[in-house]
């Protein structure tokens, strides 16, 4: 079976990759913080489980190690607390630490790698984005990703791994940050509390996150190499978000559109265009 190392396994999108992983005969090393090993104690197909107290400050030789007898890395660990990640020095961190693993990848003799982009990567002012769309990143976490896919995506095929780059777009559901959107709403609705939003005109690509986990999963074990857009293709209102979740509860008199303030920074549409392909091959 192949031997899958996934790191931030213990996040938003690592714990439901794990889970989609375990519907295939692979074995999986989820790579944890120290005192996370726990979480994964009674999931069948994990293999062994790695802690360290920060990957990032892991070095290439620890690295290498680790990697012995890896077949695919799924690199999902990144810095992403909500309302500071976007611009936080740390992102600087985690590209110098994700090179050090890419590094380990190359000696150990991986063959596989699938790193984990974001569509911010793109020039936003397109709307409508297509793996042809033009980088043109704003922020210090959006320059980070898109610096490591530009080199890796011309590095690791000169090593013989090949490379996939999975941009995530707006991805929601089970296990997600209760300070984002739709855990937000859902949160002030289930309290019978209003619900203080913007306009609500902005569009955006929204994907839950199981279908999310799924693709990633299926791309780390299929061969569509490349950057590949992780999205829906389908454009929706942040209103007519809110409003699809208020409909659940039967409370839209509780949603407060233009209490809040726009963002001048925000794009006004951010949608995707999906090219995956998969072809199984387990």
């Amino acid at each position: 079976m192949k031997n899958i190392l996934l790191t931030g396994a213990s996040g938003f999108v690592g714990k439901q990759i794990i889970k989609a992983l375990s519907q295939f005969s692979v074995n999986i090393i989820p790579v944890v913080r120290s005192g996370k090993e726990i979480n994964f104690k009674r999931i069948s197909n994990i293999k062994k489980i790695i802690s360290s107290p920060d990957i990032f400050k892991e070095n290439e030789s620890w690295w290498t190690n680790q990697c012995k007898g890896i077949d695919t890395i799924i690199h999902i660990a990144w810095y992403a607390e909500p309302g500071k990640y976007l611009q936080s020095p740390k992102n600087i961190d985690c590209l110098i630490g994700s090179l050090n693993l890419a590094k380990g990848a190359v000696n150990a003799g991986v063959r596989r790698f699938v790193g984990i982009g974001t569509c911010f990567e793109y020039d936003l002012s397109k709307g409508t984005l297509s793996i042809d769309t033009p980088l043109k990143p704003t922020s210090s976490y959006a320059s980070a990703k898109a610096a490591l896919f530009t080199f890796l995506s011309k590095w690791l095929p000169e090593q013989s791994i090949k490379f996939s780059w999975c941009r995530l777009f707006y991805l929601y559901g089970e296990g997600e940050d209760e300070r984002r959107l739709v855990p937000y709403i859902h949160k002030r609705l289930n309290k019978n509390e209003s619900v203080e939003l913007t306009k609500g005109n902005k569009i955006r690509d929204y994907l839950n996150i199981i279908e999310a986990s799924q693709i990633i999963s299926e791309v780390a074990l299929g061969d569509q190499e490349g950057p590949i857009n992780v999205c829906s293709g389908v454009p929706v209102t942040v209103k007519q978000l809110a409003q699809q979740i208020a409909d659940l509860y039967d409370k839209r008199y509780l949603l407060k559109f233009g209490a809040k303030p726009e963002n001048p920074m925000d794009p006004s549409c951010v949608v995707g265009v999906p090219n995956y392909s998969i072809k199984k091959k387990y």
